[in-house]
């Protein structure tokens, strides 16, 4: 696996994984992140084993997310408004229609990937797929390219939720990245009701690999959470 300190890749079997890992500031995306974002892709693109490449972590609908221009930098192509999703996020989010519609300024050349009731539409770019950064959102939109990404192994989860921030425990998350670098780490924090919340989500296509970052992090995740 590569990695900056806000930003993780690996490799499985045919399918390269990009990760934006910002937690302290909720995944939003750096300039930092930004001018890497190009390396890495570029590093799949050379590999001739790599078949698809699936981007998660980032993509959202904050206004600091820019993971959509990244990617376009990335490719040097522009963004342009796909009209029909720009015309349904109105409709859907009628409290704030212009806010929601830049959703749908996606890189030329690129597919729209959406699902019932979603934010943030996804989107396809050659062989690099786009996927929101909210959990359940990014489980629906990969079922939907299942067939188009799946090699080998189904990716196996691990998800649990702790009542805590993220800077809490953003040592701990940093540590099982670095002792299990066959997984990916995901974190996604919400304020409902005023508590604060964390998700975790742990991903591998390696079932031995899961089950070793598993039994590592809840231990450590119940010790940062309890103090």
């Amino acid at each position: 696996m590569s990695q900056t300190d806000k930003m993780l890749s690996h490799k499985e079997g045919k399918v390269g994984y990009l990760t934006f890992n910002n937690p302290e500031r909720h995944n939003a995306v750096s300039l930092e992140m930004w001018e890497a974002a190009s390396g890495f892709l570029e590093d799949f693109r050379k590999d001739k084993n790599i078949r698809v490449v699936v981007v998660t972590g980032g993509l959202g609908g904050t206004p600091d997310d820019v993971t959509r221009e990244s990617i376009a930098a990335a490719f040097g192509v522009a963004q342009v408004e796909v009209t029909d999703v720009a015309a349904r996020l109105r409709e859907r989010f009628a409290g704030d229609p212009e806010y929601a519609a830049r959703w749908a300024l996606l890189p030329e050349g690129s597919r729209p990937l959406e699902i019932p009731n979603g934010g943030a539409p996804g989107f396809a770019i050659e062989n690099v797929y786009v996927l929101p950064g909210l959990p359940a959102e990014m489980e629906a939109m990969f079922e939907t390219i299942a067939d188009e990404v799946r090699d080998g192994a189904p990716i196996g989860t691990w998800r649990r939720t702790y009542r805590t921030t993220e800077s809490r425990i953003v040592e701990v998350l940093e540590e099982v990245t670095a002792r299990h670098p066959d997984v990916l780490v995901g974190s996604y924090p919400s304020f409902a009701g005023g508590v604060a919340e964390v998700e975790v989500v742990i991903k591998s296509g390696d079932p031995a690999a899961l089950a070793a970052a598993t039994a590592w992090l809840e231990p450590a995740l119940a010790s940062a959470t309890s103090s």
